[in-house]
């Protein structure tokens, strides 16, 4: 037979295991080489106690024939919806209208199939890979890119952009750390209703917002249930990148141009291609919610916030310029006039510090390279030493860094 044609359209490798194989090859040739590893968004730190021990309960609990438990809804557990309707969106969503899944990352695969190949799309610039990669391979051809960079605050210039049948936007963006203000969001909001597009709204950073005056979901700007979706995860605000507990939000008022309804095309959707999230995972999505799983994971979120603000800081004793740093696990670093993969060897070769270079996030990423703030914090002191050396060759030239 022959092979998937959009399969061809990607690049050969994807950016994190690109990241991985030059990490390995690196520790071949310097088997010594302590390396520390600011690149990749995974979390470090021990899923909280009283979160790890519902996941044991759970676990346990399949061993006896009175709890066992074998298929949940494809929706998922109705205690779970419920508390995230009320916990996480304040009771202005709908238990129904919140569908569980294994993670924010397969849900947009998901919401991609849902739409198909004959959508036209766009993307913030630089963007996350999978937003790209997962439409192409749909056989979405029509991407429009919507530039982010220093000059606009990273927030695209909307009076010169292109009508688009989705608009995939991140805030906390990935991977920039740019965040986006309520004005901001109104503004995106009333563009999707002016050209009928539906916002992909990405919200999988949003424990990391400490300003109040910053939303944490597209829902609480008016107008918003009528042309938006809102995906969020468990991944980063509990440390369940291995566990893999998600969401996805898509109102009732969320129609077609028909009149049809998006969220009972995405009920059949998942009842079809999806079991439902792991009802183990489940349960330690419950307890996060609890008061006690709040408190627990809302110290992780300030440990990893804490390990940005000591990278920002090593950084700012290089006299660069830092922007933002609050509100956000990724700081987005420009090195003008040179390559970021050059950029990305050379803090591997002389710091031995892994970073993401940002010509893997799109065109407008080219120049720059990521840090994320996730890393035990031992490791983040010794890269925050390594960061402050002055001798450091490729800092001599005049660097621009941004973190939000």
């Amino acid at each position: 037979m022959k092979r998937n044609p959009s399969m061809g359209l990607l690049k050969s490798n994807y950016l994190f295991p690109e990241i991985n194989a030059r990490k390995r090859q690196f520790l071949i040739n310097h088997p010594r080489a302590s390396l520390i590893s600011l690149g990749i968004g995974d979390t470090t730190e021990p899923i909280p106690d009283s979160i790890a021990q519902a996941l044991i309960d759970a676990s346990e609990g399949l061993r006896n024939v009175g709890s066992y438990s074998g298929y949940g809804p494809e929706q998922g557990e109705k205690s779970l919806r419920e508390i995230i309707a009320t916990q996480v969106y304040s009771s202005h969503i709908m238990p129904e209208e919140v569908f569980i899944s294994d993670g924010a990352k397969c849900d947009l695969g998901r919401l991609q199939m849902l739409f198909g190949g004959t959508v036209s799309i766009a993307l913030q610039d630089p963007t996350y890979p999978v937003y790209l990669e997962g439409s192409i391979i749909q056989g979405v051809k029509d991407i429009s890119f919507l530039r982010c960079d220093p000059e606009n605050d990273f927030f695209p210039d909307l009076s010169i952009a292109s009508r688009t049948d989705l608009i995939y936007f991140c805030s906390p963006n990935n991977p920039t750390g740019a965040v986006a203000n309520r004005s901001q969001l109104e503004e995106l909001v009333r563009f999707a209703e002016s050209n009928r597009s539906i916002i992909i709204f990405d919200a999988a950073y949003a424990n990391y917002i400490q300003d109040s005056s910053i939303p944490r979901s597209i829902f609480e700007i008016e107008g918003a249930k009528k042309v938006a979706i809102e995906v969020g995860s468990f991944s980063k605000l509990a440390g369940f990148t291995g566990v893999r507990l998600g969401w996805t939000v898509i109102p009732e008022e969320l129609q077609y141009d028909d009149g049809s309804s998006v969220k009972a095309d995405w009920n059949r959707l998942i009842s079809t291609v999806f079991n439902g999230a792991s009802t183990i995972s489940q349960k330690g999505g419950m307890k996060v919610l609890e008061p006690q799983g709040l408190m627990e994971s809302a110290r992780l979120t300030e440990f990893y916030l804490e390990n940005g603000r000591i990278i920002k800081e090593a950084l700012e004793s290089q006299g660069l310029e830092v922007f933002g740093g609050v509100n956000a696990p990724y700081l987005w670093v420009e090195f003008k006039g040179q390559s970021s993969w050059d950029v990305f060897q050379k803090f591997l070769e002389e710091l031995y510090i892994v970073t993401t270079p940002g010509a893997g996030f799109g065109k407008a990423g080219e120049g720059f390279i990521r840090f994320t703030a996730f890393g035990h914090r031992e490791s983040v002191l010794e890269a925050s030493k390594r960061l402050k050396n002055k001798n450091i060759s490729f800092f001599q030239k005049k660097v621009k860094i941004a973190i939000a």
